[in-house]
């Protein structure tokens, strides 16, 4: 049987899930009773935001030929997905919203694309809407590509329209996989899962040979051995079947119990001998945060928590970590805030652990007295006897609407960065190339660029290394108390700006006490901001109706002395909410 595999690269919004809703649905591949939207975005979170974070592979039957598509994410933080399926594929379709144009991150995951070899189907979608321009988006994605605007084919995911005839391009122009079933089976993992009475259950791309039920397996980078336990393919359910083939998109139950012994990227083969197959560079973390539980009783849960995201998030970096006021937890890394975000919410609600997180930081790096270099992952690392301070630069890219380029250079003039390029992007856009420290852009950056645009930008960026800055770190203290998760490492030129906000986000987030409450940034032993809180009042007068003053006075005496006492022996525990308004405003 001939095979076509392929993977959907857009951008978040360009109908990417709504196209595979119709793939699903032109293919039979789904009953229409229990046909819903977004059928392939299986998490809750995936619906409530309206973005694939998951990337998640089905086999469809079309014409007698079987195609297996890979339905990926498309914002920046998931880049590391995109990566993953494009390594078990042969051809993309590059999904562009007429109404929008080409966006900074398509661009980024095309060229990822390119690098792999993979035939590429331009196409432009959502051609019934009424501010589709469908001709102008058709000659971006052409002089983008070098090609003819004729060989962008025009659809509406939404309706059906030359869906079908964008099915049969597929099978016309992706190359079938080279099917190699004589020689030893080999297979890459693009993804796994955990399943308590099956084990780590691996989402494989065979490339040569075959596997059954019972076979023995290795996995040749982790040097692991297991058993087929079951195997099968995507409906996009996991169906058992009799065995996978060389060319098939699958997944085998492996048998083996300890997560850490399956790496996204490793190969399962027949035999230990065998050569692994070429992957994928793995992911680097860009953001580290602390996290410990909320009840320390919790830290194993979160431990095994961890290790079963990890299987399907290559990205996910953790290793052990103590605070004296929070007890042990974990420094994690992520690929970035919606990461970030993403992952504390899984954590939440799939295994029900109230969590308490640090400042999101970058990885820095340093030199100490010796000459070492040391990496810099949180605040915990620093030391002030450091001779020399590194950060990391990125190069971002900017794809704007070019009414508002004023406004986004005014952003761009209030980080520190340095412009590369500018110049117009299609009809009424514009590209602009700024290099900016990885810092500046970890935050609100993303958020603040949208509203200075109405909405009409995109962004991507690239690490191109670590350059020499001065550094220090800046400390919050909370009633007299330093309060270790609020730390941060920032420029010495920052200090007293980032610390007169981070005072007065506290100020705004935390809730009043029955006493005063003090925040205070210090470096180095110097206070340079302070707010304070005000204390909650109670109205201890409220009982009394009219009666002698004196007893009046007494009662307020008698609160005031109860308020000292509570102020010097009270500690303020801040609630996991404000950690997370703090940072993420």
């Amino acid at each position: 049987m001939e095979i076509r595999n392929f993977v959907i690269i857009s951008h978040i919004d360009h109908g990417k899930s709504t196209l595979a809703d119709r793939f699903l649905e032109i293919t039979k591949t789904i009953d229409k009773g229990k046909m819903k939207e977004q059928y392939l975005d299986g998490m809750d979170l995936e619906r409530e935001k309206g973005i694939t974070i998951k990337m998640t592979p089905v086999r469809m039957m079309h014409k007698g030929i079987m195609l297996n598509l890979i339905d990926t994410p498309g914002h920046i933080d998931f880049n590391y997905e995109v990566s993953r399926s494009l390594a078990a594929v042969e051809g993309a379709v590059l999904l562009v919203d007429a109404t929008k144009g080409i966006q900074a991150q398509t661009i980024t995951n095309l060229e990822l694309a390119k690098k792999e070899g993979l035939t590429i189907i331009p196409v432009v979608n959502k051609i019934d809407s009424p501010q589709a321009r469908t001709p102008e988006v058709k000659k971006e994605i052409a002089d983008f590509l070098e090609i003819s605007p004729e060989e962008v084919m025009s659809i509406s995911a939404k309706t059906g329209e030359n869906v079908e005839a964008l099915l049969d391009k597929i099978i016309e122009e992706v190359k079938p996989p080279e099917v190699l079933e004589n020689e030893p089976f080999r297979a890459l993992i693009f993804d796994s899962q955990y399943d308590s009475f099956l084990g780590v259950v691996s989402f494989v791309r065979v490339s040569e040979g075959k596997i059954r039920k019972n076979d023995r397996i290795h996995l040749l980078n982790a040097k692991s051995v297991g058993v087929v336990k079951e195997l099968g393919i995507f409906k996009p359910d996991m169906s058992p079947s009799e065995e996978l083939k060389a060319g098939e998109i699958g997944f085998i139950a492996t048998g083996i119990k300890e997560p850490e012994k399956i790496k996204i990227g490793d190969t399962i083969a027949s035999s230990a001998d065998l050569e692994p197959l070429h992957g994928y560079k793995e992911p680097e973390p860009k953001v580290f945060v602390s996290m410990y539980p909320q009840d320390q009783g919790d830290f194993e849960m979160l431990t095994v928590a961890l290790s079963k995201l990890k299987l399907n998030d290559s990205a996910l970096f953790y290793q052990n970590q103590n605070f004296q006021a929070f007890g042990r937890g974990f420094l994690c890394g992520f690929l970035g805030t919606l990461h970030t975000e993403i992952t504390m919410e899984r954590l939440r609600r799939e295994f029900n652990l109230d969590l308490v997180i640090g400042a999101p930081q970058v990885c820095y790096k340093a030199v100490d007295s010796k000459g070492n270099e040391i990496m810099i992952y949180n605040p915990n690392n620093w030391s002030d006897d450091f001779k020399e301070h590194y950060e990391p630069w990125t190069e971002l890219t900017l794809i704007i609407g070019d009414a508002y380029l004023g406004r986004v250079f005014e952003l761009l003039g209030g980080i520190d960065g340095n412009h590369i390029d500018s110049r117009p992007f299609g009809k009424d856009r514009y590209l602009i190339i700024y290099e900016v420290p990885l810092r500046e852009i970890i935050g609100v950056f993303y958020e603040n660029l949208l509203n200075v645009t109405q909405g009409y930008a995109s962004m991507t960026y690239v690490e191109t290394g670590y350059r020499k800055a001065e550094l220090v770190k800046l400390e919050i203290m909370i009633a007299g108390r330093e309060e270790e998760a609020f730390s941060r490492i920032i420029p010495k030129s920052k200090a007293m700006q980032e610390g007169r906000r981070m005072v007065e986000k506290l100020k705004e987030f935390l809730p009043p006490q029955m006493f005063a409450v003090a925040l205070q940034a210090k470096v180095g032993g110097k206070f340079v901001a302070r707010e304070t809180i005000s204390a909650k009042r109670k109205d201890v007068l409220a009982p009394l109706y009219g009666g002698d003053y004196t007893r009046k006075r007494k009662l307020l005496e008698k609160q005031k002395k109860g308020k000292k006492e509570m102020k010097d022996r009270g500690k303020l525990k801040v609630p996991t909410d404000v950690f997370l308004k703090v940072f993420g405003s």
